[in-house]
């Protein structure tokens, strides 16, 4: 979706998201004769490397989403509660800023994000917070993605993908849902004729 004219620019139909299929939809784009200028992702695993010669932003809403499902909305563990507090200043951030308060948060849990557990039926260890550790390294891996939208003013481009999500997505899952009873051939011509007919729609 281009964020500029809102325009749905190119899809595919798949059984499961990969790589590959925005490999496939990057070099469409630029055989069409498109210029991209920037790229909000939400965050699947490997996307970032299609797009390496672009500016990616990861977005903000799924990148708190996932801090969510590791540390949950009430995290109970101190060291939860301040990696939210500091997930909630990420809008507020910029990129020097955040990365400061997110090394003086690890220095100060390191210990305690390092703690091991050795599990007594297999004698396996793992990490005792591992959920707290898969956390920060979320943060940390997405964090040179994060801030991509403040650092190229210039381009004017959004830090989520709220945009396609809400605007395009959830409006097309009700229309499924009520022809919910055709074949899947049918529904996926609903989809072709609703992207075709979106930008018209507005």
């Amino acid at each position: 979706m281009d964020s500029i004219t809102h325009e749905i620019l190119i899809w595919k139909h798949i059984q499961t998201e990969r790589v590959d299929d925005y490999k496939y939809l990057l070099v469409e784009l630029l055989n069409l004769g498109y210029t991209i200028l920037s790229v909000t992702i939400d965050g699947k695993r490997g996307v970032n490397s299609v797009f390496k010669d672009y500016p990616v932003q990861m977005c903000h809403f799924h990148q708190k989403r996932i801090i969510q499902r590791y540390i949950t909305l009430h995290p109970k563990l101190e060291a939860s509660q301040e990696l939210k507090k500091i997930m909630t200043r990420l809008k507020y951030s910029d990129e020097n800023r955040f990365t400061k308060a997110l090394d003086i948060w690890y220095i100060k849990y390191k210990s305690f994000l390092d703690e091991i557990t050795i599990h007594p039926d297999s004698q396996k260890s793992s990490y005792t917070h591992k959920k707290l550790v898969a956390a920060y390294r979320s943060i940390r891996n997405n964090l040179p993605y994060l801030f991509t939208y403040k650092n190229y003013k210039k381009l004017n481009f959004s830090n989520t993908t709220n945009l396609i999500e809400g605007g395009v997505f959830s409006p097309l899952k009700i229309l499924i849902k009520i022809h919910r009873g055709l074949s899947k051939s049918l529904k996926l011509k609903i989809v072709d004729d609703y992207l075709v007919s979106y930008k018209k729609k507005e």
